[in-house]
């Protein structure tokens, strides 16, 4: 096995006992970078002298004695969230070679914890998108097929690690972007609770609704990575002071006395047969490991994506109003006054995708409009609270299929925005209820694609959720050593 397949927890053993270092781990996943990015597409920008910097230093902490939980550990980063080493451009022209002058919290804290960060990935452009083709400097593939999309937005964190390029990525999840990407490329990926993980740092999409959080190999290292960046930041006004729990050893419980419950509006007619077929596997070997499986109602959620698509527009029309040609960003040198350059420098700034987000947006928030939209979606997003809050009553976790389909192929659905829309049907209703959701490698369709099985839980029940995944990853026993191998 090459380093660059090894989990973190593989990793660090290794580390630990000097029979690698972090040099070495490094360099390993920076000769894989460059024999698999000109197909794989996960980075926008990548730095190898940085990356074995950091490395280097993190192989000096470990030989003084002073080692922190992710030491020597070479990650990626979504490039939304600010770098003060790398451009953060959110894969736009917008801020193309925009060089924050601070960190993100999260960075800050996988640094502190003595992570590697090799680069900022590949996205759709500021978040806005399920498959990552509206990014701006490139397209991610997906690795086990590379005529097929690799999911979104966080679509090139997911290929950086699916690919084997680095061994752990920081999404974000507006609307499932961290569990849909990582369904369709077969690894872990976490969306925790708003509130758990700061956003300081984050470019926001949707601010009620976007949450950092890490894409992984495997569930105990989504654990290692949930430990390093959850806890309270000031600086956000949204994060919650709470004390962290022991994710890792929460994985080592079984699941006797948990309840599972089976949404029935998440499994309807028209779901793809082979979907289906691996979530019931997946119920199967809950069940098989000592849960109890019961159903349960959500009544409201068929409203869901009608409700999503006019908060998060209206959200992002007030996000992106800052971007305006004046302060920083794309700017129109052709404008002869001040509308001008505001119409123009958008105009040329913003992609298509976004800008249909930010006039559904503006419009939705407009005179006359807002009751009957923005105030009618946020009512409906409480019945859906509700509904999440009612099924607790009765179970302690729900189980669903993240995505409706296995991987598509790309650009069929590019001029079809209400099927990529309908993409994220199971996944944005734990956005609009703050829940942490989870999503776990379950199987392989025909084509040899992956299909991800959904966890949800209540308000701050990541260590439940953590639990039953590797509970669900150890006894549906997939064959994690196998990983795609692109070829150029």
């Amino acid at each position: 096995m090459e380093p660059y397949e090894l989990t973190i927890t593989q990793a660090l053993s290794r580390l630990a006992s000097r029979d690698l270092s972090s040099r070495e781990l490094t360099q390993s996943c920076l000769e894989r970078i460059n024999a698999v990015e000109p197909t794989v597409s996960a980075f926008i920008t990548h730095d190898a002298d940085i990356a074995l910097s950091q490395a280097d230093e993190a192989d000096r902490q470990r030989a003084a004695g002073s080692v922190g939980p992710l030491c020597g550990i070479p990650l990626s980063v979504k490039d939304l969230l600010c770098t003060k080493t790398f451009p953060t451009t959110c894969g736009s022209k917008m801020l193309a070679g925009f060089v924050p002058p601070y960190d993100a919290t999260v960075v800050e804290m996988i640094l502190r914890a003595g992570g590697v960060i090799v680069g900022k990935t590949t996205m759709d452009e500021f978040a806005m998108g399920s498959t990552s083709e509206t990014c701006y400097y490139k397209v991610p593939a997906n690795p086990w097929n590379l005529e097929y999309v690799a999911g979104g937005s966080s679509g090139g964190s997911a290929v950086s690690v699916a690919a084997g390029e680095v061994l752990a990525s920081l999404g974000s999840d507006t609307g499932g972007s961290i569990r849909q990407p990582a369904s369709l490329c077969g690894i872990v990926g976490m969306k925790p609770t708003y509130g758990r993980v700061s956003r300081y740092g984050l470019v926001a999409y949707a601010s009620s609704l976007d949450q950092v959080g890490p894409l992984t190999r495997d569930v105990q290292d989504c654990a290692v990575m949930m430990q390093a960046i959850s806890g309270h930041d000031r600086r956000d006004s949204t994060s919650v002071d709470r004390p962290v729990e022991d994710y890792s050893a929460a994985c080592a419980a079984g699941m006797r006395g948990v309840r599972i419950g089976l949404p029935q509006e998440f499994f309807p007619e028209e779901l793809d047969p082979e979907v289906r077929q691996v979530v019931m596997n997946g119920v199967a070997a809950l069940r098989s490991a000592g849960a109890e499986i019961v159903d349960v109602s959500l009544p409201h959620i068929d409203y869901g994506v009608a409700a999503y698509y006019i908060i998060a527009p209206a959200e992002a029309s007030s996000n992106l109003a800052r971007y305006d040609g004046v302060a920083y960003g794309y700017r129109d040198e052709q404008a002869n006054s001040l509308i001008e350059l505001y119409k123009n420098s958008r105009s040329a700034g913003f992609g298509a995708e976004v800008k249909r987000r930010i006039l559904i947006g503006t419009y939705a928030l407009s005179s006359g409009y807002y009751d009957a939209y923005y105030k009618k979606a946020s009512q409906v997003r409480t019945l859906i609270l509700d509904d999440f809050k009612n099924a607790w009553q009765s179970c302690d976790l729900l189980i669903s299929p993240v995505t409706p389909t296995p991987a598509w192929r790309r650009g069929s659905k590019l001029d079809d925005p209400l099927a990529m829309y309908l993409s994220d049907i199971f996944t944005l209703s734990t956005n609009l209820a703050g829940l942490p959701g989870i999503s776990v490698p379950g199987g392989l369709s025909e084509e040899g694609l992956p299909i991800g099985i959904q966890l949800q839980g209540p308000h701050f029940g990541e260590s439940l959720l953590l639990r039953a995944a590797y509970n669900l990853e150890e006894n549906l026993a997939l064959d994690r050593a196998i990983m795609p191998r692109p070829t150029t």
